[in-house]
């Protein structure tokens, strides 16, 4: 019988980083898609029972995304998911403009078949895009969208650009799903994205840096301009 105790005491204890690590996956993804809107206040319980798992793994994920940012832990009443101001949205692509651009730098001035390999994966992304807008999918397009800025800071081999940007693109992400409705049809993005793709394609650093930090210059100088047109005080 203590051996049987012990066997599954260990199985459980292997089995726990994992579902800590969904609970903070799907949980993020919820924040993310606006599934848990900005200001969205609950229990622990509550928020384990809309996502369908037990409570232990979800409170060490809320703890996790309270670092990111994405929530904060309200002492005796649960938690609460960070509304996001016109000057937070102004600060993140502050710092996305700054980081993406020198990430097109860093892939650019990889030796070719590292930097082909991920302007391939830069097309593909931005084929999906296209795919997507076609279908006037905008929640498609977006995820798509997503994917290709991911890969620029994934692939540039700076562990620091990596990690920083994990916590800023989730959080311009869901500011772009909640004004998506609202902005003009992103039919240029997939041009600006290729001339990214491209520069880097062809190891052209400076190239691949300015056409990294316009495209987000243009996304930002789009979108908060809508936020303030719309009275939006918070997202």
């Amino acid at each position: 019988m203590v051996a049987k105790l012990q066997v599954r005491t260990i199985q459980e204890t292997a089995r726990r980083p994992s579902l800590v690590e969904d609970a903070y996956r799907a949980l993020k993804e919820a924040i993310r898609d606006n599934v848990f809107p900005p200001g969205y206040q609950g229990s622990e319980q509550e928020i384990a029972l809309r996502l369908g798992m037990s409570r232990t793994p979800v409170h060490e994920a809320i703890i996790r995304l309270q670092e990111d940012g994405l929530v904060r832990v309200l002492s005796k009443r649960g938690v609460q998911v960070c509304p996001l101001a016109l000057e937070d949205i102004r600060e993140i692509y502050d710092v996305i403009i700054a980081i993406e651009a020198r990430a097109a730098e860093l892939l650019a001035a990889m030796p070719y078949d590292d930097r082909r390999r991920v302007a391939d994966e830069l097309e593909e992304a931005t084929v999906h895009m296209e795919q997507a807008l076609r279908k006037d999918d905008l929640h498609a397009w977006a995820i798509a969208d997503d994917q290709f800025h991911r890969i620029l800071v994934e692939r540039c081999g700076n562990s620091r650009i990596r990690r920083i940007a994990q916590t800023i693109t989730d959080q311009a992400h869901r500011a772009r799903m909640l004004t998506l409705k609202l902005r003009p049809k992103p039919t240029g993005s997939a041009a600006a994205h290729r001339n990214i793709a491209e520069a880097i394609r062809k190891g052209q650093a400076a190239e691949a840096h300015q056409y990294a930090r316009q495209h987000r210059i243009n996304a930002r100088d789009e979108l908060l301009p809508l936020i303030e047109s719309f009275g939006i005080k918070h997202l």
